[in-house]
C-alpha cells in the first residue's frame, strides 16, 4: 500500500509540474547559467529575485529560468559567500532572453557554508549554535584511515572505544548507544541493534566537509542527537571530471617505557605492517551526476593476535530531469571486514599488548546501505524531499555472539524560503528496526517523529526556533510521545563580530544493546537492563565568534560557555548485579540510570587559512575545552549498588565517570609552493572517576587477575599528549608524496581501561588527483 501511495503521489506531482509548464509556455522568459568567476564552476542554489518579489533558485548544474511580464525589471542575484549582483533588464512581449551571471567571491567573507544547523545553507558565522567544520584536505593530509581518526582531532570531540563524545557528554560505555547522531548526507549511520557508529564504513575518500554541531540537536536529528551531531557531507561532481587515488603503507614501531616509569611493556620483535588504498571518481554524464569510490585496508595490528582486512565500495547518483527542479538518485555503500578483535589486555606491565584469556575474537562483518531519494524544488522557493534507507549490519564471530540488524528509514521534508528571509523546515520520520541476535536475542523496534523549525534573518539578527515530537518502541515497551524544543539567536554586532545564544532540549531512547545485552568476556560479565529509562537533557550556551584578516590570511576565533543538564542519565557501571550466592557470575557491568547530572564548561577555538608571509601559506585549526561534569542527584538503585561519590564505585567524589577535565586539539600546516610540513596534537588530561575494580581489583574468583590498571595509574599520573608530524612534496602537479609519523614521541597511553593505544607509526603516502 505504501508503494502504491508513493507512486500515486509522484504522478500527481509530475502532472502538476507539467500543467504549470503549459500555462507558462508563452510567457516572457529569462534564463541562463550562473557560475563562479574564480574557476567557472556552476553554482547551484543561487537566488535570482526580480523586483524584490518574484524569485527562483538555480538548479544543481547552475541553470535558472524566470518567467516575467513585459517591462523593465531589476534582477538581484545572491549567494552566500559571493558578492551580490544586480542588473536591470528590459523584457519585450513574447521574448526569450539568455542572461548568464559570473559571481565573484566576497573577499571579506570567511567562506565557510554549513547545512546541518538548519538543514539549509548558512554562513558559519550566522548559525545560532556552536559548530566546527573539518575540510577534506585535513583528512587527506593526515592520512586519516577512518572517519573516527579524522573527527578525533576536532576541538571538543573525542572518540572512546568507538563512541563519539562531545563536550564530555559520554564517558566510557562499551556497546552502549551513541549520544551523538552520526550522519552521512543527513541520513543516520547508527546501527539497529547497538545504535553505535561503524566508523570504518564511512566514506573518507569522498568528503565535501564534516560538520559538527555541539549541544542538544534532537529537534532536527532525533533521539540520538542528545549531545550533538557529526554530519559527513559527501561531494557531487563539478563540471570537470575528477579522479583521486590515495595509496599508503607503513609499520608500527616497537613500544617501550623509559626506566622512570617503573614498568615495561613487551612487544613483538618484528615490525607489524599496514597498507591501504582509497579512490574516488566523479563526473557529469549529461543529466546524470555520478560518484564512485572505494577503500581497501590491511593491518597486521600492533597487539598480539590482532589484525584486520576490509574492502568497501560505494557510489552516489543524481539524475536531473528535464522538469524544472526535479532530481532523483540512489546512493549505495557496502563493506566486508575480516578481523581479530582485541578487547582486554593481559596485564598493565608486561602484557599490555597481549590479550587476556578468551578476549580475542575472530569476526566477519558485512555492512550495506541503499538510499534512494527524490527532490523537487519549485519556482516559489518551496522544496520537497523524500529519502529512504535500508541499512544492514551483520556480525559473525567465533564466540556465539552473531547478530543481524536491519534498519528501515524514511523521511519526508518540506522546506519553504520566503522572500522576507524566513526559512521554514518541517518533516516526518519513521524508523523500523529488526534485530536477530545471539547476543541480544530477537527484537523489533520503531520510532515515529515530526519536526518543525523556522529560521528568520532580519538585518543583523538571525533567529531560530523549532520543536519535535517523537514516539519510540521496542517490542512491547513503548515510550509516550515526547516533545522537545529549541531556540537560538545570532547577533551580528559589527564587522566580523557575532554573538550567539541557544537553548535546546534533548531526548534519547535506550538502544536494544543497552537493554538486552547479556554476555561475558574473559570472566567479565555484562548484564541486561530491560527497565532502562530514556534520558532527557537540556543544553544552554552562549558564544562569540570573531573573524579576522591579516593580509590575505583569514580566519576566526570562537569562545563559548555551556551547560548541559541530564535526567535519567545512563552510565556503564560495575557492581554486583547477579545472584549474590554465585560470586563467579555476580559481578560485572550494566547500563543503569544514575540520576541527574550536569556538565558545564568553556571552549576556545581558532581556525585560519591563507597566505601569510608572501608565498608561505598557513592553515590551522585548534581548540581547548574545559569540563566540569558532576553528579547532582543519585538514583536509588545506583546508591544501593554503586555507592554515592567515592563510597564504593570510583576514585573521586561526584565527578562523572571516565571523563577528563581538559582537552586540547590542534593542527598546523605550513606550505610554500610544492612543499608542506604539518603537525597535529591531541592532549587529554588524566581520566577521572574510574571504577575501583580497575584500580584495586576484586576477588580472583569474581574478576580475572591482571586486568586492573593499578600500576599504570600509579606511574602515569599526568595526561596524554600525542603529537603527529607530516611532510609532503608535490612531485608533479597532480601527484603528492608524503611521509607521516604518528605519535612521534612514542607516547604509551590508554584510551580506556585495559586498552593500550598504538605506539609510533611510520607511513609513506602517495596521492594523485587528475
Amino acid at each position: 500500500m505504501a508503494v502504491i501511495h508513493n507512486q500515486y503521489s509522484m504522478r500527481i506531482l509530475l502532472f502538476t509540474v507539467f500543467f504549470i509548464s503549459l500555462l507558462n509556455a508563452h510567457a516572457q522568459v529569462i534564463k541562463g547559467k550562473i557560475t563562479s568567476s574564480k574557476n567557472g564552476e556552476a553554482l547551484p542554489g543561487v537566488a535570482i529575485v526580480a523586483d524584490g518579489k518574484t524569485g527562483v533558485t538555480s538548479d544543481s548544474i547552475g541553470n535558472y529560468q524566470l518567467d516575467l511580464l513585459p517591462g523593465t525589471h531589476n534582477l538581484m542575484v545572491r549567494l552566500i559567500t559571493f558578492r551580490q549582483t544586480e542588473k536591470t533588464v528590459v523584457v519585450n512581449e513574447n521574448e526569450s532572453i539568455v542572461l548568464n551571471f559570473s559571481l565573484e567571491q566576497d573577499a571579506r567573507d570567511l567562506g565557510i557554508v554549513v547545512i546541518s544547523a538548519g538543514k539549509f545553507e548558512q554562513r558559519l558565522e550566522d548559525v545560532t549554535v556552536s559548530m566546527e567544520v573539518l575540510k577534506p584536505a585535513l583528512i587527506e593530509n593526515r592520512n586519516s584511515i577512518t572517519m573516527e581518526e579524522a573527527v578525533d582531532y576536532i576541538p571538543g570531540v573525542n572518540i572512546v572505544d568507538g563512541q563519539a563524545n562531545i563536550r564530555g557528554g559520554s564517558g566510557w560505555s562499551y556497546g552502549a548507544g551513541s549520544r551523538v547522531q552520526i550522519l552521512v548526507d543527513d541520513l543516520p549511520q547508527l546501527t539497529a541493534d547497538a545504535s553505535d557508529a561503524k566508523w570504518n564504513f564511512l566514506p573518507v575518500e569522498n568528503v565535501e566537509q564534516v560538520e559538527v554541531i555541539k549541544g542538544a540537536s534532537s529537534v532536527l536529528f532525533g533521539s540520538s542527537a542528545l549531545n550533538g551531531v557529526i554530519n559527513v557531507r559527501t561531494a557531487y561532481p563539478r563540471d570537470t571530471p575528477l579522479t583521486k587515488v590515495n595509496m599508503f603503507s607503513g609499520f608500527y614501531d616497537k613500544a617501550f617505557i623509559t626506566t622512570d616509569r617503573k614498568y615495561s611493556l613487551s612487544y613483538q620483535n618484528d615490525p607489524s605492517f599496514f597498507s591501504g588504498l582509497n579512490f574516488s571518481h566523479s563526473r557529469k554524464i549529461k543529466q546524470l551526476d555520478l560518484v564512485i569510490g572505494g577503500n581497501a585496508f590491511k593491518d597486521n595490528g600492533y597487539r598480539e593476535g590482532e589484525n584486520e582486512k576490509r574492502i568497501r565500495f560505494n557510489f552516489n547518483t543524481r539524475y536531473n530531469f528535464g522538469l524544472k527542479g526535479l532530481s532523483a538518485g540512489i546512493n549505495f555503500n557496502t563493506m566486508i571486514t575480516n578481523a581479530s578483535i582485541f578487547f582486554l589486555w593481559k596485564n598493565d606491565t608486561s602484557g599490555a599488548y597481549i590479550p587476556a584469556l578468551n578476549t580475542l575474537s575472530e569476526s566477519k562483518t558485512y555492512r550495506t546501505n541503499i538510499d534512494p531519494y527524490i527532490t523537487y524544488t519549485g519556482r516559489n522557493g518551496a522544496s520537497h524531499r523524500l529519502r529512504l534507507r535500508w541499512f544492514n549490519t551483520t556480525n559473525k564471530n567465533n564466540t556465539n555472539q552473531d547478530s543481524r540488524g536491519d534498519l528501515y528509514y524514511s523521511e519526508y521534508q518540506f522546506q519553504k524560503k520566503f522572500k522576507n528571509e524566513i526559512t521554514l523546515t518541517t518533516g516526518v520520520v519513521s524508523i523500523f528496526s529488526v534485530v536477530r541476535s545471539q547476543l541480544y536475542n530477537d527484537h523489533d523496534g520503531s520510532q515515529y517523529a515530526a519536526y518543525l523549525q523556522g529560521d528568520y534573518k532580519i538585518h543583523r539578527i538571525t533567529l531560530s526556533a523549532g520543536m519535535r515530537v517523537e514516539e519510540s518502541k521496542v517490542d512491547t515497551i513503548t515510550d509516550t510521545w515526547t516533545p522537545v524544543f529549541r531556540s537560538g539567536v545570532n547577533y551580528h554586532v559589527f564587522g566580523e563580530t557575532y554573538l550567539r545564544a541557544s537553548i535546546g532540549q534533548a531526548y534519547r531512547f535506550p538502544s536494544i544493546a543497552e537493554r538486552f545485552v547479556k554476555t561475558s568476556i574473559s570472566g567479565v560479565f555484562i548484564f541486561p537492563n530491560p527497565e532502562l529509562k530514556p534520558e532527557k537533557g537540556l543544553s544552554v550556551e552562549a558564544g562569540l565568534k570573531q573573524g579576522f584578516q591579516i593580509g590575505d590570511w583569514k580566519g576566526f576565533v570562537d569562545a563559548a560557555v555551556f551547560q548541559n543538564n541530564y535526567s535519567n542519565m545512563m552510565e556503564f557501571a560495575f557492581a554486583q548485579w547477579g545472584d549474590i550466592t554465585n560470586l563467579l557470575q555476580s559481578f560485572g557491568f550494566k547500563s543503569v540510570n544514575v540520576g541527574k547530572t550536569r556538565i558545564k564548561g568553556i571552549e576556545f577555538s581558532i581556525t585560519g587559512e591563507g597566505p601569510l608571509l608572501g608565498e608561505i601559506r598557513i592553515a590551522t585549526q585548534a581548540g581547548y575545552t574545559y569540563l566540569d561534569p558532576r553528579q547532582i542527584t543519585y538514583d536509588s538503585l545506583y546508591i544501593t549498588k554503586i555507592g554515592k561519590g567515592n563510597v564504593k564505585g570510583s576514585d573521586s567524589t561526584d565527578f562523572l565517570k571516565y571523563r577528563s577535565r581538559h582537552m586540547i586539539k590542534g593542527d598546523l600546516e605550513v606550505s610554500r609552493k610544492k612543499a608542506a610540513i604539518g603537525f597535529s596534537l591531541r592532549y587529554t588530561s588524566r581520566m577521572e572517576n574510574i571504577d575501583k575494580i580497575f584500580n584495586e581489583g576484586l576477588l580472583d574468583a569474581a574478576f580475572p587477575p591482571g586486568l586492573g590498571i593499578g600500576d599504570y595509574r600509579k606511574y602515569h599520573k599526568g595526561g596524554d599528549l600525542v603529537v603527529d608530524c607530516r611532510v609532503s612534496y608535490d612531485v608533479v602537479k597532480s601527484i603528492r608524496l608524503s611521509f607521516l609519523v604518528k605519535n612521534i614521541f612514542n607516547h604509551i597511553y590508554m584510551q580506556r581501561p585495559a586498552d593500550m593505544q598504538p605506539p609510533r607509526t611510520f607511513t609513506l603516502q602517495v596521492s594523485a588527483k587528475f
